[in-house]
């Protein structure tokens, strides 16, 4: 620990502090630091909020087409807002058809309807009596972003442009 050093006077304080210990623990630290760091870069998930808002879209026709998705429990539903065109992509014995939202997203992306757009909106209707994971949302969101679609938004169902008709 620390001793004091000199005479054996009462008012000689030197105190010699072993500082060993602290350098180990503070080289500990900061590798931790910059490890977690570029962790926690890397893992980021990009969000960006689409949906209408309680006011309503503002733009009203000029508005680009939307493209959005809704997970359910037993379904995928993909609407085109301005066309009311809905397809439904039904669970397979193994869950959600992701290589069957991929190719329809593939599809939407190179039509000319969505020409120059790069947003798509998600949403999950999940509930207790039908869940949707959490997982499946993020599973969605990567295929969506492996599909083409830059700009991946998550809203509520309710707030989705082209919700399904059902």
């Amino acid at each position: 620990m620390a001793q004091a050093l000199g005479t054996d006077q009462k008012n000689n304080v030197n105190i010699e502090v072993n500082i060993v210990p602290f350098i180990d623990l503070m080289s500990c630290l900061t590798a931790f630091l910059l490890v977690a760091a570029v962790w926690v870069n890397i893992a980021q998930l990009q969000n960006h909020p689409q949906g209408k808002s309680r006011e309503g879209n503002s733009c009203g026709d000029e508005c680009p087409p939307t493209l959005s998705v809704l997970l359910e429990s037993d379904d995928i539903w993909i609407g085109v807002s301005r066309v009311g065109d809905f397809q439904r992509i039904p669970k397979i014995s193994t869950g959600y058809d992701w290589t069957k939202l991929e190719e329809t997203l593939k599809q939407h992306k190179e039509s000319s309807i969505f020409a120059g757009v790069d947003d798509i909106e998600l949403a999950a209707a999940s509930s207790n009596e039908h869940p949707v994971e959490y997982q499946s949302l993020i599973a969605a969101m990567d295929v969506a972003v492996k599909a083409g679609w830059g700009r991946v938004g998550v809203t509520e169902p309710r707030s989705l442009t082209a919700p399904p008709q059902l």
